[in-house]
């Protein structure tokens, strides 16, 4: 099935399947020209948006989210095809997508100021006090009738959109994480342009679709799939008040480095640890290590990569977990049943490929897996890495998990911590102390207890510490990033 835009005279990159280069459709591509174009109509509809009543922001998201489920099938095909993902998980996608629209909708409805009390402190409310001659306030002199009858303040916080939004997505959620910065975007009242990852630039032609079909004010979403040079144009530009960007902590740095005074959001990668203790479930935590690990070819910035199990469990917790990696099916993403199908390019599967080889050439064993065939690289578990090792310290990005023993849980902790990244965390464990001292200890912006880090409900506050990024996603988050207070402070009497 293919997915062809018309472009009339436009210039189009092929898009193709990753599993066997297929081509799956056509994408116009954004010269120069055409992103000026585009950024001159996200101003103007920005001064639309930012005028909408909540209810308008809110029922423009929750038709969309109507639309998405109407045409799910379409959804679930377009990822699967261009990016090579599971149809399962391709599904899943599309279901938080959706829960991410009309989650956005609530919070666009209920979004709302505060007031500020200003009459907390006698102290200061004296100082700041004075009659209509100028006279200073001394309370002391007051009784309590005088006092009930005096002139006060009011302070009334606001949020306000702060205008043009640059938002660079990754390939590996073509819809949900172009969503996580669109739909909070829309519910506050900015507007988007919106740079695709260029392997998976589709999805995000049929969101800007059902969005129009929706009502959002033409303009409010601009695709742009362009050139690496004219994205840190527009990166550099002043026009946009920030620039939100998911994807390798590398170019994320570098977005930050380039982008001046705006707002810079940024949520980058991981090298995902799990620490099993001798009281956990093994059979749960075998199941959800695997499932976190291979998840779309591992290609997930919180999926499983270092697994750390207690000596007095790791025999039986080995041999479950190679149970599961073995049974898992490997193969076509477009066919039903599949566990994992390719990563994103054969240049990516390479890569892991050599990252295993080098592990095992420092002594690592393997413990499951074989040779990588094109872009599918085999589900892996390799055990007795090390620190320096590449599969330990940086993010694989592919269906790779390492194992190894710990004696003490503040060996395990330490260990887990030893990374520059922070993003999500997991501990399998029945000691709700041990939980909460990992919490204190251990830097990441997120764990997850009796479960793996790839646990994400897209409500909830997301980000890393250290290197995996600053600022936080999730749609009231993200909404917060996106807007700025404005203090009304009415003195009355």
């Amino acid at each position: 099935m293919k997915y062809d835009i018309e472009t009339q005279t436009q210039p189009t990159d092929a898009v193709r399947s990753p599993y066997n280069g297929a081509v799956v459709g056509h994408m116009p591509i954004a010269d120069a020209e055409a992103v000026e174009r585009s950024i001159e109509r996200a101003q103007a509809a920005f001064e639309i948006m930012r005028q909408l009543p909540r209810f308008a922001r809110a029922d423009i998201l929750q038709r969309a989210a109507d639309l998405i489920e109407s045409r799910r099938d379409e959804f679930v095909r377009t990822i699967a095809a261009e990016s090579g993902k599971p149809l399962y998980d391709a599904r899943g996608e599309v279901s938080r997508g959706i829960f991410n629209l009309r989650n956005a909708a609530a919070e666009a409805r209920r979004s709302h100021g505060e007031e500020v009390p200003l009459d907390v402190d006698a102290g200061v409310f004296e100082y700041q006090t004075t009659d209509a001659s100028g006279s200073a306030t001394e309370l002391s002199r007051l009784d309590l009738d005088k006092l009930a009858d005096m002139r006060r303040r009011v302070g009334i916080a606001r949020r306000f959109p702060i205008g043009l939004i640059l938002a660079i997505s990754p390939f590996n959620f073509p819809l949900n994480l172009v969503l996580h910065k669109v739909a909070p975007a829309i519910a506050v009242g900015n507007a988007v342009v919106l740079k695709p990852a260029p392997q998976t630039p589709l999805t995000s032609l049929l969101l800007q679709e059902v969005l129009r079909d929706a009502g959002l004010p033409e303009g409010a979403l601009e695709v742009c799939h362009c050139s690496i040079p004219l994205a840190e144009s527009m990166v550099r530009d002043d026009r946009f008040a920030m620039v939100t960007f998911t994807g390798s902590a590398k170019v994320g740095w570098h977005i930050k480095s380039i982008a001046g005074h705006k707002k810079v959001a940024l949520e980058l990668g991981g090298n995902g640890t799990v620490v099993v203790a001798e009281d956990a479930d093994l059979d749960l935590a075998a199941a959800r290590c695997v499932r976190g690990g291979v998840v779309f070819g591992g290609q997930y910035c919180i999926g499983v990569q270092r697994i750390l199990v207690h000596e007095n469990v790791r025999a039986q917790f080995e041999a479950k977990l190679l149970d599961k990696v073995r049974a898992c099916k490997v193969g076509d993403p477009m066919e039903e049943g599949i566990d994992v199908g390719p990563v994103i390019d054969e240049k990516s599967a390479i890569r892991i490929q050599g990252w295993i080889d080098a592990a095992l050439t420092g002594g690592a064993r393997l413990l499951a897996g074989g040779p990588r065939v094109g872009a599918v690289v085999q589900p892996t578990v390799l055990a007795d890495t090390q620190r320096g090792m590449l599969v330990e310290d940086e993010e694989i990005f592919g269906p790779v998990l390492t194992l190894n023993s710990y004696r003490t849980f503040d060996e395990a902790v330490e260990r887990a911590n030893d990374s520059r990244y922070g993003l999500q965390g997991g501990l399998f464990t029945r000691d709700l102390q041990r939980a909460f001292l990992a919490l204190e200890r251990w830097d990441v912006g997120g764990l997850m207890i009796n479960d793996v880090p790839i646990y994400r409900i897209d409500n909830m506050p997301f980000g890393g510490w250290k290197e995996s990024g600053t600022g936080r996603e999730g749609t009231r988050y993200a909404m917060d990033e996106m807007s700025e207070i404005k203090l009304l402070v009415i003195n009355y009497s």
